[in-house]
C-alpha cells in the first residue's frame, strides 16, 4: 500500500515539479513535452495518437483523485498530472517530430488556455474530485490543439518546403 502511495504522490507531482514554488503548473507541464514527443515518435498515425491521449486523460483522473484526498485540498497546486498527461492532446496529427518548434508553440498556447480557462474549462473544475481537476485541462488542450493546426496550417502554407 506504502508503494502505491508513493507512486501515486510522485506521478501526481511530475516527478516533483509540483512542489516549484513559481508557476507550479506550468513547471509540471514540462514531462508532457517530453511525453509527446517520445510517444508521438513512435506512434506516428493521429488515430492511434487519440486513443493514447484519451487513455493518458483517463489515468490522470484517479492519480489527481488520490493525490487530492491526499493533500486533503481541492486542485492543490501541487497536483500536477493534469497538466502533463493532457498536454498530448495539444498535438495530435501535428507533425512534431520534424517540428520541434511546434512543441514550444504547443507548450504556450496550452499554457494559455490553462490560465484564462475559457468556456467550459473554468466551469468544468466543479466536477467531483479528479474529474474536475482533469477537465479544464482537457478543454485548454483541445482549444490549444485547434489552435495549434491553424498555426501550423498558416505556417506550412506561407513555406512550401514544409
Amino acid at each position: 500500500m506504502r508503494f502505491f502511495r508513493v507512486i501515486s504522490l510522485v506521478l501526481a507531482t511530475g516527478f516533483g515539479l509540483g512542489y516549484s514554488p513559481i508557476a507550479s503548473g506550468t513547471t509540471g507541464s514540462l514531462p508532457g513535452v517530453a511525453l509527446a514527443w517520445i510517444l508521438w515518435s513512435l506512434i506516428p498515425s493521429p488515430i492511434h495518437q487519440i486513443f493514447l491521449a484519451l487513455f493518458l486523460v483517463l489515468a490522470a483522473v484517479p492519480i489527481c483523485s488520490y493525490a487530492e484526498s491526499f493533500y486533503h485540498m481541492k486542485d492543490d497546486r501541487r497536483i500536477v498530472a493534469d497538466e502533463y498527461l493532457t498536454f498530448p492532446v495539444c498535438v495530435i496529427g501535428l507533425p512534431i517530430i520534424e517540428h520541434p518548434l511546434l512543441l514550444a508553440v504547443a507548450f504556450v498556447t496550452c499554457r494559455g488556455f490553462d490560465i484564462l480557462k475559457p468556456w467550459p474549462a473554468y466551469q468544468s473544475q466543479r466536477l467531483p474530485r479528479g474529474w474536475g481537476i482533469v477537465a479544464d485541462d482537457v478543454f485548454a488542450s483541445l482549444y490549444s490543439l485547434a489552435i495549434n493546426h491553424v498555426i501550423w496550417r498558416m505556417w506550412s502554407s506561407m513555406n512550401p518546403v514544409f
